[in-house]
């Protein structure tokens, strides 16, 4: 039988890369939005990371016709009162320039805002709400946090996103400075996978069935 196919939601190839290495162990076969040129950047309108995930996972596996996995992931700070939350990716979006933010510039912005908190204040952590939808509307989510201290400087170079200032306390490193087999390990997309793997174990043993 051909192994499960899933269309991970996303065109970003941080976020390709690391599902394609946190799934590797599963008899999946895993297409982007990259092998579906037509379909354009699904928006983020939703209040939640969940409601996000959902409705991305819901369009693409209704455009597709195929099983799709969609995350929505960002940064909770809690000196910032949680921010920036689900405006992660456009947290430095600038209304009079029309190409969106960098990571750079979005970690830039979020230094200076903490710009003079102390360590002890600076707590934050990673979110992380992945949504499996299927054509015929069933729909399953699973929910994966990371915990740790925003940095007063940027370090390291691997990763994408907030990683060069999410400093880990159980590894005294920035997420940009692990190498990607221990960030694969503790990430909040990884826990969130994770919740999910027992059910994808289930659908990968049923599509090997032979059909009657």
């Amino acid at each position: 039988m051909p192994p499960l196919t899933l269309v991970m939601a996303t065109h970003n190839p941080g976020k390709v890369r690391e599902l394609q290495a946190l799934l590797r162990d599963l008899e999946v076969r895993l297409l982007s939005l990259a092998d579906f040129p037509e379909i354009p950047e699904i928006p983020e309108k939703g209040a939640t990371f969940r409601d996000n995930a959902r409705a991305k996972a819901q369009e693409v596996a209704r455009l597709t016709k195929l099983p799709a996995l969609a995350d929505d992931s960002g940064l909770e700070v809690a000196a910032l009162e949680g921010r920036p939350g689900v405006l992660s990716a456009r947290y430095a979006a600038d209304l009079t320039r029309p190409a969106p933010p960098t990571d750079a510039d979005n970690w830039g912005k979020l230094l200076k805002e903490l710009a003079g908190i102390p360590w002890e204040r600076r707590q934050a952590r990673f979110v992380c709400e992945i949504a499996l939808a299927f054509p015929d509307g069933r729909l399953y989510t699973a929910r994966g946090e990371c915990t740790g201290i925003i940095a007063l400087e940027p370090k390291g170079s691997q990763g994408f996103g907030y990683d060069p200032v999410f400093w880990t306390p159980e590894f005294e490193q920035t997420m940009a400075e692990l190498p990607p087999e221990v960030k694969n390990r503790i990430s909040h997309r990884a826990r969130a996978l994770a919740a999910l793997k027992e059910l994808l174990i289930s659908l990968i043993t049923e599509n090997r069935k032979p059909k009657t």
